[in-house]
């Protein structure tokens, strides 16, 4: 080659004819579009598997969500069915021969110096 052939810079007649590929100066560059490729696909895989982890995260806060209301919603049915006035009418609709005591819970006092506890 001569050296006017040499110094020209390739065109778009020789990228679109394919022999840039055998030039030297893209032949040296080789490695390095192997690496930026290789840059590039690393990315792409990251970008894909935090949208799934993102995905996902989502999918378990729309549970979570539901969980929770289902809890607050069992926990007031709970609340309900033990008040006083329920428990009695589900004795009397259940026929049980169960009566509301009329006086009271008292406290009991225990002397602490008559309690025998394991040496205490």
């Amino acid at each position: 080659m001569t050296e006017k052939a040499k110094n020209k810079k390739p065109g778009v007649k020789s990228f679109i004819g394919g022999t840039i590929l055998t030039d030297e100066r893209v032949t040296r560059q080789i490695p390095f579009i192997i690496f930026l490729s290789f840059l590039a696909l690393l990315l792409i895989t990251n970008r894909n598997w935090s949208e799934r982890t993102i995905r996902k995260m989502e999918i378990m806060q729309d549970t979570m969500d539901n969980l929770r209301s289902e809890s607050i919603t069992l926990s007031s049915k709970l609340m309900n069915a033990s008040r006083p006035s329920e428990v009695q009418k589900k004795v009397e609709k259940a026929g049980l021969d169960l009566q509301e005591p009329v006086r009271p819970p008292k406290k009991l006092n225990v002397n602490k110096k008559r309690l025998w506890i394991f040496g205490k």
